[in-house]
């Protein structure tokens, strides 16, 4: 059962996020694209105030994939480059921190633009 446990709270822990915004589409007038930068933004600002971490390091990927955990990658980037360099590090440190990320989501998009043809729907 110690095994399944960390499972149970990761999906536990993104319903919940990805539950938010489900009725934050359903029940307000925000848009979409609103929605989703006020949750990168939301992690940047948990993430700056150290509140997020334990939400990762308690629900694994179930706190690290939806759009908050992106956002606390920025803060977290961004303050171990300050801490590196210096200023600069404002700058460089989430763009550092999510090159890994983001390049994957690139490699994978191209790879699913090559192999499949969108067709029209008439």
């Amino acid at each position: 059962m110690d095994m399944i446990l960390p499972y149970v709270w990761a999906f536990l822990v993104g319903g919940a996020i990805c539950a938010v915004g489900q009725v934050l589409i359903d029940f307000t007038k925000l848009t979409p694209a609103r929605i989703l930068v006020s949750f990168v933004v939301l992690g940047v600002l948990l993430g700056a105030l150290g509140i997020y971490q334990p939400l990762i390091d308690f629900a694994g990927a179930g706190a690290s994939v939806p759009l908050t955990g992106f956002g606390a990658l920025l803060a977290k980037g961004v303050r171990d480059a300050v801490a590196e360099n210096g200023n600069i590090g404002i700058l460089t440190g989430g763009l550092i921190a999510s090159a890994g990320g983001v390049t994957a989501a690139i490699v994978c998009a191209l790879s699913v633009a090559l192999v499949f043809r969108p067709k029209d729907k008439a």
